[in-house]
């Protein structure tokens, strides 16, 4: 799916190029909107979307179909921070046995897929995850849709993937040096 989605977008761009007689930026004059030219027109993009089975890498990474998932708009603790184990779990329990339907919104600045993902019922799987107190709306990427959905008290109980969203990394850091310097003591 992603290969038509390339080949597309290529096609476009040679097409605007052989035609590159007329500038793409033509200036609107005051209060005049330009003319609508069915030639240059094209339709919005398809969707991507995939489905199948999802094998759960944490709680809110997925993947399905060989392809790496994170989902949108929540953050979820890492598999060895405080709740990290219980948030992949409960991203099991959701989806045992199940068919995940992945709707491609991003590539975020990691260069991972970032997709609104459903069960079959139509379920958000998100919105499940901070329903559950295991994952937060990350509102800089959801503009706050799941914030309404969080359990009270749970960015104290997820204080780790709170810092991260606000941008304290200096709290990551003394507490991956804490777990360290206790590892060494055993």
């Amino acid at each position: 799916m992603e290969i038509w989605f390339i080949l597309l977008v290529l096609v476009a761009v040679c097409a605007r190029a052989l035609r590159g007689k007329r500038s793409p930026h033509k200036k609107v004059h005051s209060g005049s909107l330009p003319s609508f030219e069915k030639k240059s027109a094209s339709p919005p993009p398809a969707r991507t979307v995939i489905r199948g089975a999802a094998y759960v890498i944490d709680g809110d990474t997925v993947v399905i179909q060989r392809t790496q998932v994170r989902l949108f708009g929540i953050d979820a603790p890492e598999l060895e921070h405080p709740y990290g184990r219980q948030a992949k779990w409960a991203l099991v329990s959701l989806c045992k046995g199940k068919k995940v339907s992945a709707e491609i919104v991003a590539i975020d600045d990691h260069g991972r897929t970032v997709a609104r993902c459903y069960l079959e019922n139509g379920g958000d799987l998100s919105a499940e995850m901070v329903k559950l107190g295991l994952a937060i709306d990350w509102p800089k990427h959801s503009g706050g849709k799941y914030s309404s959905l969080e359990i009270p008290g749970v960015r104290k109980k997820l204080w780790l993937a709170d810092a991260r969203q606000k941008g304290r990394m200096h709290v990551w850091e003394q507490y991956e040096a804490r777990k360290h310097a206790a590892a060494k003591l055993k």
